[in-house]
């Protein structure tokens, strides 16, 4: 059953629109994160604003490990494609780059300047760029894992569904070794009947394009499938979708769910390297 047939509009509303439900976004929240991401990249070797692309925002922050051969994590951050920015997002870098993870954040234009289905491109223009200039960057293009956040979650489907054969015949099909959905919005009709489509401007026939669900994944990468366990019944709901619709014998999904945390809280436990959910992402990337 479609989630419009199952909620009034304002009840989708509420499912989706998840900053309503935490009032201290603004004044608690959100600050932390700037603050926290500030301090680390004064701290942390790194290189920030890398373009990957022609317009303004197709820049995104590198923060190596010291260890050669490290795997590279790539993270598109959330904000419903409308909001946010890569530099938000720098204090997840530490506990990773500490356990010899590569971290690289990756921006992209925004709506209502840009559509969904741009959004998309950019992010495979910034997965291609970064593939052809492992050498430069002194990472391994051999040990790419993508994850993102809420829409950075959406981007990660998208990614995984992509044939980059299609894009140069110098581009290997299994470009990605992993994912890592956090939050995902991976069916996007049903935002189509809340406000945070005022912004975005989806019709029916772009929010089935443009969903996950509706594009596979090419290879049989491993994925870890999350969602924190205080999250709303849709967002719990998109995450099974995709978890019971592309697992196989040969494709090892994963369903995670982090212990009490809502869709703020799991990026800091993201940030915790003594979490349960950052040792359970590591585990993951390291068995890859």
């Amino acid at each position: 059953m479609k989630a419009q047939d199952m909620y009034t509009e304002m009840e989708l509303e509420k499912q989706y629109n998840v900053r309503d439900s935490r009032t201290d976004y603004e004044t608690k929240i959100f600050p932390d994160w700037v603050s926290r991401s500030l301090k680390v990249r004064e701290c942390l070797s790194c290189k920030l604003d890398l373009s990957y692309g022609l317009e303004n925002k197709q820049k995104l922050d590198f923060f190596p490990s010291i260890k050669k051969h490290s795997p590279t994590l790539i993270f598109f951050h959330g904000g419903y494609w409308q909001r946010g920015d890569k530099s938000v997002y720098s204090f997840i870098a530490e506990p990773f780059v500490k356990n010899n993870i590569n971290l690289m954040v990756v921006g992209y234009s925004l709506s209502p300047i840009v559509s969904i289905t741009e959004i998309v491109k950019q992010s495979r223009e910034a997965l291609i760029w970064i593939w052809k200039n492992s050498i430069r960057l002194g990472i391994d293009a051999g040990q790419l894992i993508v994850s993102g956040h809420s829409a950075g979650g959406h981007i990660t489907g998208m990614i995984m569904g992509t044939n980059w054969t299609h894009f140069s015949e110098d581009l290997p099909i299994d470009i990605i070794k992993g994912g890592v959905p956090i939050s995902a919005l991976n069916l996007l009709e049903p935002i189509l009947y809340t406000t945070i489509n005022d912004s975005l401007n989806m019709n029916v026939e772009e929010a089935k394009a443009q969903s996950p669900i509706f594009s596979p994944p090419i290879t049989n990468a491993p994925q870890l499938v999350v969602c924190g366990e205080a999250e709303t019944d849709e967002f719990h709901r998109q995450s099974n979708i995709y978890f019971e619709k592309f697992k196989t014998e040969k494709r090892k999904i994963e369903r995670y769910i982090v212990p009490n945390a809502d869709h703020f809280d799991e990026m800091n436990d993201l940030s915790n390297e003594n979490s349960e959910f950052f040792q359970k992402i590591t585990l993951f990337i390291n068995k890859l």
